[in-house]
């Protein structure tokens, strides 16, 4: 997957050059290019930003040389997708990481300031995303989250192609299984018994109810949509009276 980047501060991906992405752009498995915006610019001055017609505080970041940018890093017809991170986007989540990882491209752009003319959003732009409900000063960190969440699900990426598939809403919406590793105990604290046994059927199955019981104590709305079964759903309800009756008792 070829990943272009369009921002006026490409030095900030210089935090993509190390760990999993580091190992994933040395061997193919993804291209990641980083455009600086900047040097698109017709002004005399390299210009990226200008005052918002209206008035308002703050700067907005001008058309042009982001238009003349995105045409140069992904000339028409574009296979991809091209994003913008925007607080107003879609909430980026494992659903919309898993749609973008079977795209053959993504162009992302950063906003910077108070963000970019609409009409970079309405000619250029496929879909808005966004990383929370909160604002942060650009659209760099976000991009790296995106590129981040995406990348780890191309294949080659990661050391086990088992690993995005076992983790926290990979698994029918569940969050993930506490996991342990040597040594068997720790400041007084054993692994639980059933991981050692090598019983592979007793394994999976404690750790689907460790997933079920995580979520619900944790993320409970996302028992709403976990594909989770009905004998799966009155466990829980019994476990949830259960907990219920041991708190007045010890209360």
């Amino acid at each position: 997957m070829r990943i272009e980047v369009l921002t006026i501060f490409p030095e900030m991906f210089e935090a993509m050059n190390f760990s999993i992405l580091a190992r994933a752009r040395e061997s193919g498995a993804i291209d990641i290019r980083v455009t600086d915006i900047r040097a698109f610019s017709a002004s005399k001055h390299k210009n990226t930003d200008d005052y918002p017609f209206g008035g308002g505080a703050g700067m907005l970041m001008t058309p042009q040389p982001i238009a003349d940018a995105i045409r140069a890093v992904s000339p028409e017809p574009y296979a991809g997708k091209r994003l913008f991170m925007s607080p107003r986007g879609r909430v980026l989540d494992q659903g919309l990481a898993t749609e973008l990882s079977r795209e053959p491209g993504l162009t992302i752009l950063c906003g910077h300031y108070e963000g970019v003319d609409e009409r970079v959003i309405e000619g250029f732009i496929d879909l808005e995303v966004s990383i929370g409900d909160y604002v942060l000063t650009g659209g760099e960190l976000p991009a790296m989250v995106l590129i981040d969440c995406v990348a780890r699900l191309k294949a080659g990426v990661l050391g086990s192609d088992e690993s995005a598939v076992e983790e926290s809403f990979a698994m029918d919406g569940l969050l993930e299984y506490p996991q342990y590793t040597r040594p068997r105990v720790f400041e007084g604290r054993a692994v639980p018994e059933v991981l050692l046994n090598g019983n592979h059927a007793q394994i999976a199955a404690w750790r689907r109810e460790q997933s079920l019981i995580t979520t619900w104590h944790r993320r409970p709305e996302l028992l709403e949509n976990a594909s989770i079964t009905e004998k799966e759903r009155r466990w829980l309800m019994d476990r949830a009276r259960q907990d219920v009756h041991d708190s007045s008792q010890e209360a």
